[in-house]
């Protein structure tokens, strides 16, 4: 069995890339899947931290919950680094890579190996440009930008190859991440562009997370939004953004593993919530 590749992708710092891959990883894991992680931002190494949080929140309060298999990788051996994918995601469902926020080689390998490729995007303009420039007046793409034609090149390239005799296109999503709802006209005006891009590049848009503080909060415990047993009272905003989490998942279109079933958490009387399955 092959593991699904699933690669976060951005050239660009600060859009919340870790943070969603660390809760991809985890509602995966929730719905009973096989996940093993490998973080590429060996600096930062922002997923990788948080899984070890997560560790480590188990052992303090004496509990068990749903996680993956974790490591970094510090090289540039482009070899090497399969090597550690095909040892840690032997037996996995899926195999998801955290990559820096800056052009790398490794980052641009393990695009054209995906199966899935999310890049999110911060609801603005200004990250719009890493994959497309818009006319001033009228907002109507003009051009590629590079990570686009990379992106695209990796795509053809990922349609060419083959796994196990069976080729499989690669998905590139972009995940619209700290959406602004009060920015009605830029968000119609953005809404325009990446239609207009989707349509030429070959990407699906897909709604990510909201700018929450519970997010940076939950980091030093390891915690995901989908650990609700053990998180407290949740306010509604909280609530509202487990639903965001579930939309995305939704929207990444993953396959489900034949032998997946629900992770229940025995501390919470409603924990069918805790899975995120296709309603």
């Amino acid at each position: 069995m092959t593991a699904h590749r699933i690669v976060f992708a951005n050239e660009k710092g600060g859009t919340g890339k870790s943070t969603t891959a660390v809760h991809v990883a985890i509602a995966l894991a929730y719905q009973g899947a096989q996940v093993a992680c490998i973080d590429l931002d060996h600096r930062q190494r922002t997923l990788f931290r948080y899984m070890e949080n997560r560790l480590d929140t188990e052992k303090r309060r004496g509990i068990s919950l749903p996680g993956t298999r974790f490591t970094y990788y510090d090289g540039d051996s482009v070899d090497e680094l399969e090597e550690i994918a095909a040892e840690i995601g032997e037996g996995q469902d899926f195999l998801l890579f955290d990559t820096p926020g800056k052009d790398d080689p490794l980052a641009r390998h393990v695009a054209t190996t995906a199966d899935t490729l999310v890049t999110p995007l911060n609801d603005s303009f200004v990250d719009f440009d890493l994959i497309g420039q818009v006319e001033g007046e009228t907002f109507k793409v003009k051009k590629l930008s590079f990570y686009a034609e990379l992106m695209w090149e990796a795509r053809k390239k990922r349609a060419h190859s083959t796994i196990n005799d069976q080729r499989r296109e690669l998905d590139w999503v972009v995940v619209r991440n700290r959406t602004q709802q009060l920015q009605a006209r830029n968000m119609k005006r953005l809404d325009g562009a990446l239609h207009e891009l989707s349509k030429r590049v070959g990407f699906r848009v897909a709604g990510g997370l909201s700018e929450r503080v519970i997010f940076r909060e939950l980091f030093p415990s390891g915690l995901t939004l989908l650990d609700k047993g053990h998180l407290g009272d949740l306010g509604t905003s909280h609530l509202v953004a487990r639903q965001e989490l579930r939309g995305l998942v939704a929207g990444l279109n993953l396959p489900v593993p034949s032998r997946a079933a629900p992770v229940q958490d025995s501390s919470v009387q409603d924990g069918p919530e805790m899975a995120i399955a296709a309603e």
